[in-house]
Parts: C-alpha cells; sequence; structure tokens
C-alpha cells in the first residue's frame, strides 16, 4: 500500500508531501521546499528510510531545500522536467527575492519525461508532463490509491498562475484537461497550496476549468 502525508513548508504554506511503500517503509518527498527539520523529523517519527527527492518543478516553494536535503542525506533528485532548467539555475536569486534562506544549486539525478515512472519501494507511480505554470512541470500519478500530486497545475477552486517566465495559460488548460481529467473523476489530488479536492469535484465547479 502506498501512503502520504501532507505537511506545508515554509512561509508560503507549500504542500510537501511524504510518500512511502507500507511493506518496506521506504519514502520519497515531493517538493521539499524548506522547514526541513521539520520534514525530517515526520520521516522519524514514521520510522520511514528517505531515499528519493522527487519534484513537481522549480519555484523556490518547492525546491528551496532541495540541495540541502540531497547533500545532508545522499538522496538522489528525481525531476521536474528539463523544461525547468532555467528556474533551477536561478533559485538562489528567488531565494533573496522571497526572503528564502539561501537555496543551494542542484543538478537533478534525472530528468523526467511524460511517460515515465518513478518507484518507492514496491509502488510505482506514473509521471504526466503538465507545462504551463512552469514549461517543465511534472505530476505524479498513484492510480492504486485513487490519488496525483500535482504541484502549481491545479487548486481546490483555481488553477496555477501563467504569469510568471515562460507561463503559458493555454498550455496549463491543456495539461489540465488532456493529462489529469483522464486519471478519472475519482481522483483525489494534493495541489502544492491548500486543501485537497477530486478532479470530478473540479471538473463541474472549479471557474477556470469547469465543464470541461
Amino acid at each position: 500500500m502506498l501512503r502520504y502525508l501532507t505537511v506545508p513548508v515554509t512561509a508560503f504554506q507549500q504542500n510537501c508531501s511524504l510518500v512511502w511503500c507500507d511493506a518496506t517503509q521506504q519514502a520519497a518527498v515531493i517538493d521539499p521546499g524548506g522547514d526541513l527539520d521539520v520534514l525530517l523529523a515526520e520521516v522519524q517519527r514514521l520510522g520511514l528510510t528517505l531515499s528519493q527527492i522527487w519534484l513537481t518543478h522549480a519555484h523556490i516553494d518547492h525546491a528551496g531545500g532541495t540541495g540541502e536535503l540531497a547533500t545532508r542525506l545522499g538522496l538522489p533528485i528525481v525531476g521536474p522536467h528539463p523544461g525547468d532548467q532555467f528556474w533551477i539555475d536561478g533559485l538562489p536569486q528567488q531565494s533573496a527575492m522571497f526572503g528564502f534562506p539561501p537555496a543551494q544549486h542542484f543538478t537533478p539525478t534525472r530528468w523526467l519525461a511524460d511517460g515515465d515512472q518513478v518507484q518507492i519501494g514496491n509502488e510505482t507511480l506514473a509521471v504526466r508532463h503538465c507545462p504551463g505554470h512552469t514549461p517543465g512541470h511534472v505530476v505524479f500519478h498513484a492510480p492504486q490509491i485513487d490519488r496525483a500530486f500535482v504541484g502549481d497545475v491545479l487548486f481546490a477552486g483555481s488553477i496555477g498562475r501563467t504569469d510568471f517566465p515562460m507561463g503559458n495559460h493555454q498550455d496549463l488548460i491543456d495539461s489540465i484537461t488532456q493529462r489529469l481529467w483522464p486519471m478519472g473523476d475519482q481522483t483525489v489530488f494534493i495541489p502544492g497550496h491548500g486543501p485537497e479536492s477530486s478532479f470530478g469535484r473540479e471538473r463541474k465547479s472549479n471557474p477556470y476549468v469547469g465543464g470541461t
């Protein structure tokens, strides 16, 4: 069984998620934007072995703690898509701009592409490339538990911003309708900020993509 715990981190209250295989207690952390001691305390409390870092995209509130965590624990960094290389390169500037602790530079151990898979213990998740908020944004889909970790693509009642460099509104809408909706109305998604919702609920009521 795949399990997860979402821990809001940083002043941006970014939803960092610990995901783990119940059978092996092997865990990955999705989007460690900061507050690493808080995250590691949860890893210890749950009795997990943290073995990977997965990134949906490289904005500071999602990726700011990645370099330090990877260095501290010797962890591989998986994702995002190469389209976010320029965001990774700009992390030091992002950290200064938004008042975050200085972000360590890093190079992903493995870039991700649409259709890839990631594995933790005995559990496999599918990767979908969902550009729009950033060009290299990816989403992690766990059909075995009807969950998707969507970063800043979609929120309960809203969608991701597209006014950042290389953001694209139409790409974002296409990512949601062509990549997320086919995962099924029953799928619950964990967004980068705010409460969980389901694709079915957003298809009906989201003012930006409802009825699509």
